[in-house]
C-alpha cells in the first residue's frame, strides 16, 4: 500500500516561464515521491480544497511543479515568495509504469499535461530507452520546457494550434507523421486530446488524467469518473490508467 505523507516544503523558486505558467521548486522530504506521474496536493491558506498538481521533476530533497494561473488559488500561489512554506500531501497517485515502454516510447503532452512527462522522460532515458516527445500548446507564448526535454535526451516535436511555433495543429497531427514509429505511448492532457490519441494510436499506452480532485487520497470521491473498467477515483486508482 502506498504511503501518503504530509509535510512542510519551502519554496526556493517560483518564476514565470510562459504565458500564465509558473515553475515552482519546493524543498522538503521527497522520500515518498517515487514515480513519475504522481502528484502532490497543496494547502493554500484561505482555500477549502487543496490544489492537486503533478510532479514535474523530483530530485532528493526537491520537487519541481509547473502550474497555470487559472483561478484565485493558483493566482495566490504565483505571488508566493522564496522562503515561504507550504503544507503539502505527497506520494499521491499511481504513476507511469516504465517497464512497458519498449525501446522507442512516445510521450504526448497537451498544455498543463506536459509537466509530469518531463520526469518520465528522464527516467526512460536512464533506462536506456529513446523517447520521442510531442508537446502541444495553443500558441508560442504558452510553450515551455522544450529545451529541458531536449537536454534530457528526448526528440522533441512542438505543435501549436495557431501554427506560431512548430507544426500547425494538434499533437495527433504530429503523431500521424512520426517517422520510425514508436513502441508504446504515455499521454497527459485534456480529455479531447486523449480521445484523439486513442483513435490513432498504434500501440498500447497509458493516460494520466487531470481531474479536479478534493482530498487526493480517495475519501471524498470528488474526482470519480467513468472508465471502461467501471468508475475509478482518479486520485487513488489513477491518475494513470492503461489503454
Amino acid at each position: 500500500e502506498k504511503k501518503m505523507k504530509q509535510g512542510l516544503f519551502e519554496i526556493t523558486r517560483n518564476s514565470k516561464i510562459a504565458k500564465d505558467t509558473y515553475e515552482m521548486v519546493l524543498c522538503g522530504d521527497t522520500s515518498d515521491v517515487t514515480t513519475p506521474g504522481q502528484f502532490i496536493n497543496i494547502r493554500l491558506d484561505g482555500f477549502f480544497l487543496r490544489r492537486p498538481i503533478s510532479v514535474c521533476d523530483c530530485n532528493p530533497g526537491t520537487i519541481t511543479v509547473i502550474y497555470k494561473t487559472v483561478g484565485e488559488g493558483t493566482e495566490k500561489m504565483s505571488r508566493m515568495e522564496n522562503g515561504e512554506r507550504l503544507d503539502i500531501l505527497s506520494g499521491l497517485g499511481n504513476g507511469y509504469d516504465t517497464a512497458k515502454s519498449g525501446e522507442f516510447p512516445l510521450l504526448i503532452g497537451g498544455g498543463v499535461g506536459v509537466p509530469p512527462l518531463f520526469w518520465l522522460a528522464k527516467e526512460l532515458v536512464k533506462e536506456g530507452k529513446k523517447p520521442s516527445v510531442i508537446l502541444g500548446f495553443n500558441t508560442r507564448a504558452e510553450v515551455f520546457y522544450e529545451k529541458e526535454f531536449d537536454c534530457a535526451g528526448g526528440r522533441v516535436y512542438i505543435a501549436t494550434a495557431d501554427g506560431s511555433r512548430g507544426a500547425k495543429g494538434f499533437v495527433t497531427d504530429v503523431m500521424k507523421g512520426l517517422e520510425g514509429g514508436y513502441t508504446y505511448f504515455y499521454a497527459c492532457g485534456p480529455e479531447p486530446m486523449f480521445r484523439a490519441v486513442n483513435d490513432i494510436a498504434k500501440t498500447g499506452g497509458q493516460f494520466s488524467f487531470e481531474e479536479r480532485m478534493g482530498c487526493g487520497f480517495g475519501a471524498c470521491m470528488g474526482c470519480t469518473c467513468k472508465t471502461k473498467y467501471g468508475s475509478k477515483r482518479i486520485c487513488r486508482e489513477g491518475p494513470v490508467m492503461e489503454r
